[in-house]
């Protein structure tokens, strides 16, 4: 895509990733592609503000010649030093080599780690401020948001914010702002980004938001690093961080499982029709045939996690030991839980995962129900009445 200018006199240079369906590795899956956002400012000091993937960085050298010759870069704002949006630091510099950088301190560690080049850095902390000419940036330094050197910064002039991973989406479209696209796609990708990558700092989002609250700073357009600025709805994505990193729930409940020989699976239908005739929001994933990312954003405002599986070797399936794993490591707060399965001639799964639940921080509300091989009639209305009990305490 072409460079757009986003406010007066600064401009989206970055790139569009339509094809990216793994990101950080195998971890998350970018089934609708990503952007790695970039933002030129034009003023007597000529700034950019972040850069893009390594992969795509000619294409933002050649968005800025749209605007400027890249030579007359003055700074560089580093707000975050992942390599998705530093990785073409070194190829930009071949440009701007006595441009000044500016970063956190955690930042200009990180930078001499990845890039080894002897760049002139200069380090700030929130509140500092540098004169570009009619405009200014200010900076807030926002450490583990989601790495230690994370920070924001604001063009007060403009009431423009820039913060990085925060706001952001994994999210490829034509149209770069929120009133272009479809908000229920837009929110469901923002979601899914907080569930998988920002979930484990909630209570780190909701201070650095308080913060900002405290700081009186207007924000009339968020410009994240990944997907859609937000130029008509800031105050929604805002409200929603709030929401989610304080842990707000509805009346919903997922129900995660595998299954052998289809035991576990009919316990887990019945406990489902159990929770819906309470009045609950269900949603129930066959972990092995599911999209993991998926299943953890819908953990986000559910309140209660069940999770089953039948028993092999003493213990749980071991896809479902990957799921408990992923969710132990995001912190998920607020959540109640229960564990269920069938078994042979040996139990474990059921008191594995409860184990795991447990280390989550998840409070289990029920003794596990556990069935020999298959379930009776009296089992599965068992079941139900199971899943009904939960639904009470939701």
């Amino acid at each position: 895509m072409p460079a757009i200018e986003i406010k007066k006199n600064v401009y989206w240079v970055g790139a569009t990733d339509w094809d990216i369906r793994n990101f950080h590795g195998p971890s998350y899956h970018t089934n609708k592609g990503t952007t790695y956002n970039a933002y030129l400012v034009i003023d007597e000091k000529i700034t950019l503000i972040d850069i893009v993937d390594v992969h795509f960085v000619d294409e933002m050298i050649e968005n800025i010649k749209q605007i400027i010759d890249p030579s007359k870069i003055d700074y560089v704002v580093v707000n975050h030093v992942e390599p998705d949006h530093s990785g073409g630091f070194p190829k930009l510099m071949e440009y701007i080599p006595n441009a000044k950088v500016f970063c956190s301190k955690n930042g200009k560690d990180a930078m001499k780690h990845h890039y080894f080049g002897d760049y002139e850095y200069e380090i700030v902390k929130t509140g500092d401020v540098i004169v570009l000419g009619e405009k200014t940036v200010k900076f807030i330094e926002a450490p583990m948001l989601h790495w230690p050197d994370s920070m924001f910064s604001y063009i007060e002039e403009l009431s423009l914010l820039m913060p990085n991973d925060a706001f952001g989406q994994h999210l490829a479209s034509s149209k770069i702002f929120d009133d272009e696209n479809d908000m229920c796609e837009v929110m469901e990708e923002a979601k899914k980004y907080y569930a998988n990558i920002l979930m484990p700092f909630s209570p780190l989002v909701v201070k650095k938001i308080e913060e900002i609250i405290k700081m009186e700073l207007k924000i009339e357009m968020i410009a994240p690093s990944h997907g859609i600025i937000w130029r008509s709805h800031p105050d929604k994505i805002i409200e929603k961080y709030m929401e989610w990193g304080q842990g707000k729930v509805k009346r919903k409940a997922v129900v995660v499982y595998d299954t052998m020989w289809n035991s576990t699976e009919r316990m887990a239908r019945k406990i489902v029709d159990g929770l819906i005739s309470e009045g609950v929001e269900v949603r129930l994933y066959k972990v092995s045939e599911s999209d993991m990312n998926n299943i953890i954003t819908e953990t986000l405002d559910s309140k209660a996690i069940l999770v089953a599986s039948s028993t092999i070797n003493n213990t749980m399936i071991p896809h479902l030991a990957h799921f408990l794993e992923e969710l132990m490591g995001l912190k998920p707060r607020n959540k109640i839980g229960a564990s269920f399965g069938s078994y042979g001639w040996g139990r474990g799964a059921v008191a594995n995962i409860e184990k795991k639940l447990k280390e989550t921080g998840i409070e289990l509300v029920k003794k596990g129900l556990e069935i020999k091989y298959v379930p009776t009639d009296e089992d599965l209305r068992n079941c139900f009445e199971y899943g009904k009990e939960i639904g009470k305490l939701i």
